[in-house]
């Protein structure tokens, strides 16, 4: 039977079995009173009881579930969320030069990493200085050290009217370890089954201090080594035909093709294997990096000293450096390059005078390599304490992410003028895919770096405590005011600008803004069990202009184990920095060139082109709208809530290729779109570049439901506890700019990288000194193929394609605790070593027959880890 199949009947049968226990669940007794403190949950700034005395839905992964899910980043851990959706990504195959390499985000509901806030402790952090996708600015989740981490608050509601921009799908909030007392050493070591790739995690956290004050300093080191594609068998290559793809080489072949006598000629050596018509296909698949090398090493400091009258002082510092590196392919050249080879060339195989190159890649320079340093920086400093039964605090922060990107000569960086000098020399041949002597590569390849810098400034105040008394408990109020001040810059090699790099992207951006603003939020218990709670905040930006944001929340609870709850607001997202402040930055996009295919069949295969995007400065804000309700119920060891939300985006910034194309290159004299001369007898010559921007051009809605079980009983002499986190997409609707210039509706639920389904289900037996741990993490199944003909034109409405299977694996842990003082632990990440569903794939990332956004390759995965308290 297989595995795969069989699991996934499980899960399903698990949550319809859940389902049905909810619904035949016979009448219950109150429980008896607990005493529950009172906390300040992420989504609101009064403190309550719990997540279950909140009006939002909140999730709360704990120090020892952290343990166990046995992750050694977060990128790991919360990428198995099932409201994690489209729109994250990882370092797995983050590889291009128009991205974030060594980065990683999380994008709740599928909104986009620009869609969910990141805080610590209730505070921004600096984003990361280098933009993904080009204008996506995102917190890097894996800068933060899980050994740093007391708990992590996932807030699934909309909370601009409480935290400002970027809390359109939800919040993520991280709250450091503090006040610890003692020190504490841990060490992990992992590596998978068969490709030999491997972790190491070292960590250590001392404290000190007395009644009124505490020092606690946190260490965190992290490494893992290189694991290629080609370690995962056909995932090596970007020729998935043997599995039922499609062939995605790349044009730019070695050999090569070449303009003789006026015509596109494949090179005579060109491989049987290799051929496409006059073109010598490459596959580019061999040098790519599912994960790439990285070490991050941090250190934090979190201190408080206690003063008289309730007041204290805080201090939070922390520092992390990381190193990463980044490859792609050798360097590809087209007809855009201008390179010629002299009609006395001696290796010339075509006998004639003179010869253009017409695409080729200089595959004995080796690959494009990046090696990439990052350096965090974020200091906090407070004060906070009470008066008159009001808390008051006051914080000032500094934060900064400095990146660099360098490649020297070793590493595959070809200049072109270079290359024309050695062309013209007859020293370099770049015929019969010779592999031409190191000291001529020497003169051909250059040293580069790239880099940026994002800094973040912000002075808070904030109050709150009672108005007054009314009922059974009081109303009670916070108000706050925040300033802000932002800057990133990501500045490119001057040979970038000069155009002398030719088939690598570069990305050029520079902007800033302050803003400001106020916050006002009150509880308001209307009826014993029935609370509202109403805020609203106002934020004014020095770029776009302001907002104000209203949010109202209800929630009854008739009996103390059961509470309905309902939220309404608004919110948005301020328009990146790189939307606004972007300079010609370079993108490759797989597709087809219909119009110069209709003019000659040498342009028919689809293959990467290059797309020049610059900023928009008269970009406004995104709008979103969040509608939440639900229902919570505690019963002794059980508890369950189910959550219905929908979540409206207006004004979504977006770019529009395919109607630029549809628009633009079907004219060889267009500005927008970029042709080389065409061939004697054509009319439009070889596409080389688009011209594009952004804009306030798209809207989105989505809806769902989330269902979540928890059951304690006791069981083999311990304490059996089981758990089930779902997340059924209902509805995911797009409205489009189309290629004709009129807005289109795109349903994508179920389509490609949007699965309906994400589940966790978890088991976790506690007994004495032992501890078992099992977790079944499933992702439901989807369509292939969103532009099945690769045009730049998602056409998933109009085609039903092949499926993307559901993809269920199975995480195991066991734990022994030999004293009181020394744990040690082992755990197995995709015990059952499933395999990734094959994909065909969209012919823009996904290129190697799996959906890297998605889906992890990585195989069956040990770890051990041990961990000393003195």
């Amino acid at each position: 039977m297989d595995t795969q199949t069989s699991l996934s009947r499980a899960m399903r049968l698990i949550i319809c079995g859940a389902l049905a226990t909810i619904l035949a669940a016979p009448a219950f007794a109150q429980q008896e009173d607990e005493q529950l403190d009172e906390v300040v949950v992420t989504g609101s700034r009064i403190a309550r009881p719990g997540d279950f005395g909140n009006s939002s839905p909140v999730d709360t992964i704990d120090r020892s579930s952290i343990e166990k899910a046995g992750y050694a980043n977060l990128q790991q851990l919360l990428e198995k969320l099932p409201a994690n959706g489209n729109g994250a990504f990882s370092t797995r195959g983050n590889n291009q030069d128009s991205t974030a390499n060594g980065a990683a985000s999380i994008s709740l509901r599928g909104l986009g990493a620009d869609a969910t806030l990141v805080l610590v402790n209730g505070r921004r952090v600096a984003i990361s200085a280098f933009a993904e996708s080009i204008t996506t600015n995102f917190v890097d989740i894996n800068s933060i050290p899980v050994a740093a981490i007391e708990r992590i608050e996932v807030l699934k509601d909309g909370a601009s009217a409480v935290y400002g921009s970027d809390a359109v799908a939800g919040v993520i909030n991280i709250i450091l370890r503090k006040d610890y007392d003692g020190l504490e050493l841990a060490a992990s070591y992992g590596n998978t089954t068969e490709s030999g790739y491997n972790e190491q995690n070292y960590s250590a956290i001392w404290g000190f201090g007395g009644d009124d004050n505490n020092v606690t300093f946190i260490f965190d080191y992290f490494k893992n080594d290189t694991l290629y594609n080609t370690d995962r068998g056909t995932l090596g290559s970007a020729n998935q035909t043997p599995q039922g793809g499609e062939d995605f080489r790349s044009s730019r072949g070695y050999p090569g093709r070449f303009f003789v006598n006026g015509a596109v000629t494949r090179d005579p050596a060109c491989p049987p294997a290799s051929t496409a018509g006059q073109t010598c296909v490459y596959d580019f698949g061999i040098w790519n990096l599912l994960v790439p090398e990285a070490q991050r090493g941090g250190l934090m400091m979190m201190a408080h000293q206690d003063f008289g009258d309730g007041a204290q002082l805080f201090v939070e510092l922390a520092a992390q450096h990381n190193n990463s590196i980044a490859q792609g392919a050798p360097t590809p050249l087209d007809e855009g390059a201008g390179l010629t080879v002299p009609a006395n060339f001696p290796g010339n195989p075509f006998g004639t005078a003179g010869v253009g190159i017409s695409r080729y890649r200089t595959v004995d320079a080796g690959a494009r390599r990046w090696d990439i340093s990052t350096d965090n920086l974020r200091g906090v400093v407070g004060l906070k304490g009470s008066f008159n039964e009001w808390d008051w605090e006051v914080a000032a922060q500094r934060a900064r992410s400095e990146s660099e990107q360098s490649g020297d000569r070793t590493m595959g960086w070809v200049r072109t003028d270079f290359l024309q000098q050695q062309l013209n020399a007859n020293a370099y041949n770049p015929f019969g895919a010779t592999q031409n002597p190191q000291s001529v590569i020497d003169q051909i390849t250059t040293s580069l770096v790239r880099r940026g810098k994002a800094e973040l400034t912000v002075y808070d105040a904030q109050i709150s405590g009672s108005l007054f008394d009314m009922r059974d408990d009081a109303l009670r109020m916070a108000a706050g005011v925040e300033y802000r001040e932002e800057s990133v810059e990501d500045v490119p090699d001057d040979q970038f600008q000069r155009g002398l790099i030719f088939g690598t992207e570069s990305v050029s951006a520079a902007g800033e803004r302050n803003s400001w603003g106020a916050y006002v939020e009150f509880a308001v218990p209307l009826f014993t069990g029935l609370d509202l709670s109403a805020a609203l905040r106002y934020d004014d930006y020095s770029d776009f202009g302001n907002t104000t944001n209203p949010k109202l929340a209800v929630r009854w609870a008739p009996i103390e184990s059961l509470a309905f709850r309902g939220s309404w607001g608004t919110g948005f997202r301020a328009p990146s920095l790189a939307q606004v402040g972007l300079g010609p930055s370079q993108e490759s996009r797989f597709f087809s060139d219909a119009f110069g295919c209709a003019d000659n069949t040498v342009y028919c295969a689809a293959t990467d082109y290059t797309i020049v995007f610059t900023g928009n400065p008269n970009l406004t804000a995104e709008e979103s709208e969040t509608f939440n309700v639900g229902v919570s119920w505690q019963y002794e060891g059980f508890t369950a809530s189910v959550d219905y939300w929908d979540i409206t985006q207006d004004d979504k910034i977006d770019e529009a290729i395919g109607f630029t194309y549809q628009e633009e290159c079907d004219n060889q004299a267009s500005t927008v779109c970029i042709r080389g001369t065409p061939l004697a007898g054509d009319i439009l010559g070889p596409l080389q570049q688009i011209n594009a921007t952004f804009d306030n051009i798209n809207k989105q809605s989505v809806n769902g439901v989330d269902l979540e079980l928890h059951y304690q009983l006791s069981a083999g002499g311990g304490t059996l506890n089981f758990g089930l986190n779902y997340s059924k997409l209902l509805d995911f609707e797009r409205v489009e700019l189309g290629p004709d210039g009129n807005f289109v509706t795109r349903e994508v639920t179920g389509e490609y990288e949007y699965p309906e389904d994400r589940a966790v289900l978890t088991a976790d037996w506690d007994h004495e000194k032992w501890g078992l741990f099992a977790a079944v993490n499933y992702i439901g199944s989807f369509q292939d193929l969103p532009d099945a003909d690769f045009n730049t034109v998602p056409d998933y409405n109009e085609n039903d394609t092949r499926e993307v299977g559901s993809f269920t694996t199975l995480n195991l842990q066991g734990r022994y605790s030999f004293t009181e003082n020394m744990k040690f632990l082992v755990s197995l990440d995709n015990a059952l070593d499933e395999e990734v569903p094959f994909a065909v794939g969209d012919g823009n990332n996904d290129l190697y027959g799996y959906v890297q956004s998605t889906h992890n390759p990585r195989g069956r995965f040990w770890s051990a880890r041990a961990i000393f308290n003195f």
